[in-house]
């Protein structure tokens, strides 16, 4: 089991010409967060600096670099419809892969 996050969606046409999506799931994973002690007075000086800014102005981009393309679906409108999931981007997902078959599950 392992959990994506829907990245992007975007509306595709095959090679017949049908609607379909394509749907991009990234890994979604815990980033563990080391902290580095500064030895010199100069460099907590830079860390603290850069903590405020942190603070200030919000990073989304910081996280996202650590995600890993994980599965990529390109599905005719009749295959999404079947399919039976309404996804959403940012919606997280746990995925199975058991005896030749992909489970989907929404986490809260």
């Amino acid at each position: 089991m392992f959990r994506v996050r829907v990245h992007k969606i975007e509306s595709i046409r095959d090679l017949d010409g049908n609607l379909g999506k394509r749907i991009e799931l990234i890994e979604e994973r815990q980033v563990p967060r080391f902290i580095v002690r500064p030895k010199t007075e100069e460099a907590k000086v830079v860390q603290d600096v850069l903590q405020a800014v942190q603070q200030q102005l919000p990073m989304p981009l910081a996280r996202r670099q650590f995600a890993t393309p994980k599965l990529i679906l390109f599905l005719t409108e009749q295959e999404y419809e079947s399919l039976g999931i309404n996804f959403d981007v940012n919606q997280i997902y746990e995925i199975t892969l058991e005896n030749q078959a992909v489970e989907f599950k929404k986490t809260a």
